[in-house]
Formats: C-alpha cells, structure tokens, sequence
C-alpha cells in the first residue's frame, strides 16, 4: 500500500473567497533536468518575446487543476488520492509545443513521451471519483505536458514559433514519476506559491 502524507487544511489559509485554489500534479526534482529547462527557458528569453517563466521550483505534471474548492469538498479529493493505486513510472520529458497554436502562442510546454499512457492512466482513475464529488468535468481533456513559459502579447511571436520548431523533438531527459500531490496555489503579484497539502507515493514498479 503507498504510503501518504498530508497536511491540515487548518494551516492553510484560504483565499478571499473562503476557498482553496489547488491542482494534482507530480513535481519535476530532478536537478539535471531543471537545469536542462533552464537553458531552453534561457533561449526563450533571447527572442525577445513578452515571456513570464515558470520558476523552476514551480514546474510540474498537471494530472488535474481543481479550481478553488472549499476545505469541505478539498478534504473529499484528498480521500480520493488516498485510495488511488499507481505503480511509480518512467516519465521521458521531449520537445517544445505551445497552446494555443504555434501562430497564437499562449502557453510554451514542453512534452512527454514515455510516461505519458501511465500519467493518463491516473487521470483516467481519479477523474470520475472527482466527478462524483461534483466537480466540473475537465473539457479540455488531458495531454500531459510542462508549462514553462506564458506568453502575455504576441512580440517576436515568429522568433518563438522558430525556436518551438526548431527544439521540437529535444530531449529534456527522464524522471521517474513516484509522488502525486495535492497541491494549493496562492496567486501573488510576482507569481503563484505552491504548497503541498497531501501526497501518495506509488508502489515501486
């Protein structure tokens, strides 16, 4: 059985709204690959396009963003992730894509190969009990991905359409994904803080 750990929502405090804004995701540790993100975040900044970066300390693997919940119904997601059985798994992290498209570029992500069926698989088991609890289904449905860049204005948006295409199939390198957390974001003026509330540690493989 993983092992969980989790945190009081006592201690956290809660938005103007009395709720939590918070989301499911693995976190990305590994230092060689945060430093290979790094440099290509680096490359970015040098097309002169209207960036915000993702610090490194806040990248991570969104399984599921949950909105604002209020404690009541974030105590139900943190049962939920409790009871989820997940064997631990190889994530190979590979090429730039963005979102919208590469011609109105909102979002520069950075992809995943192998890792991505077991990272679905997850969604898969979490997303319905998440339903029951009456949470919004995710329309978007799920394409596991690393956001490490926002675009704010379309400046230079040609130079990073290049650069996207021309790093489409780099290599970021691999992790093994062990740890999924429940996560509270706090939105600050100078960027969003990441708390953990709970997390479920899976079974090696």
């Amino acid at each position: 059985m993983p092992k969980s750990k989790t945190l009081s929502l006592r201690t956290l405090g809660l938005n103007e709204s009395g709720r939590i804004r918070s989301f499911i995701a693995f976190d990305i540790e590994d230092e060689g690959i945060l430093s290979q993100i790094s440099g290509i975040q680096r490359e970015l900044i040098a097309t002169g396009g209207d960036l915000r970066i993702v610090e490194p300390k806040n990248i991570h693997i969104t399984i599921r963003f949950l909105g604002e919940l209020d404690t009541k119904k974030l105590e139900a997601v943190k049962e939920v992730m409790e009871k989820l059985r997940f064997k631990s798994f190889e994530v190979e992290l590979r090429g730039l894509g963005a979102f919208d498209s590469l011609n109105r570029i909102r979002v520069v992500w950075i992809g995943i190969g192998r890792g991505s069926k077991e990272a679905s698989e997850i969604f898969e088991a979490l997303e319905p009990k998440l339903r029951q609890l009456g949470l919004e289904p995710e329309v978007r449905g799920f394409s596991p991905h690393l956001t490490i860049a926002r675009v704010r204005s379309p400046r230079r948006n040609e130079a990073l359409k290049n650069l996207i295409l021309r790093n489409s199939d780099r290599p970021f390198g691999a992790m093994r994904a062990e740890i999924l957390r429940l996560k509270k974001s706090t939105l600050t003026p100078r960027g969003p803080i990441y708390t953990t509330i709970a997390e479920v540690r899976g079974t090696p493989s």
